[in-house]
């Protein structure tokens, strides 16, 4: 499992300054969890995380590649609400079996399992993370989500990643245009692979660029496509053909 993070935020105005900044609805985090993201105005992906409802704190688990990202931009947006961000001192825990006392099922897809924070990992230790997540069409930081990304084409409505009756957020106006206005030309897609591709490779349609390859497991693959280019796909070394 990637290194996770967890920030705590504390103070009075906690859900209403959080409410008003990421894409989900954070006050359904109460005594539960939601997944939601930040976003620049243009409407670009920042950080995702997991919103955590605890009494009198709300915790934020985010992958630590993005984390002094996320730290830094939610500071930003502090100014004089009665808001405090820090980093807790919590082990985020996952697994597929029998949910442990306190743990909470992953919002994303029911294949994904369970989250605990806690002193101590209690991890399974046994699960193919990244198999589940390739099949599930479920986006990785980094990989598959980039500071290029707008979250419509990342799959993010199906995984509960954003809500369009919460009220404002920043970049709401660029995604709400995306949802009702255009159809997706672009967005991620699970492919099948016939050779040898790895993560970053270009894929062509004929002598047209169609996509890249981003998260990669065995002969499956999620990659970033124009639509109108998917009947012929190759990369360097490999074909691809749409998975699902």
């Amino acid at each position: 499992m990637t290194k996770r993070t967890v920030l705590a935020i504390t103070g009075a105005d906690r859900v209403d300054f959080l409410q008003g900044l990421v894409t989900n609805d954070v006050t359904r985090a109460n005594g539960g969890i939601v997944y939601a993201a930040l976003l620049t105005p243009q409407g670009k992906f920042i950080a995702d995380f997991f919103v955590i409802g605890r009494p009198d704190t709300l915790l934020i688990d985010v992958d630590s590649s993005v984390a002094p990202t996320l730290f830094q931009r939610l500071s930003m947006y502090r100014l004089r609400a009665d808001v405090q961000i820090t980093e807790a001192a919590l082990i985020v825990s996952r697994g597929t079996g029998p949910r442990p006392t306190g743990a909470l099922d992953d919002p994303r897809h029911t294949a994904l399992g369970w989250r605990h924070y806690g002193d101590t990992d209690i991890s399974d230790g046994t699960t193919d993370w990244k198999a589940i997540e390739v099949a599930n069409l479920i986006p990785t930081t980094g990989v598959d989500l980039t500071p290029d990304t707008y979250i419509l084409e990342a799959n993010f409505e199906a995984i509960h990643g954003v809500d369009f009756k919460k009220g404002c957020f920043v970049g709401q106006e660029i995604v709400a245009r995306m949802k009702h206005k255009a159809t997706l030309k672009k967005g991620l897609r699970r492919v099948s692979i016939d050779g040898d591709a790895a993560t970053g490779d270009a894929i062509m349609s004929g002598d047209k660029p169609a996509g890249t390859l981003h998260s990669v497991h065995g002969k499956q693959g999620i990659a970033y496509l124009r639509f109108d280019r998917t009947d012929t796909m190759k990369t360097q070394k490999a074909s691809l053909h749409l998975a699902d």
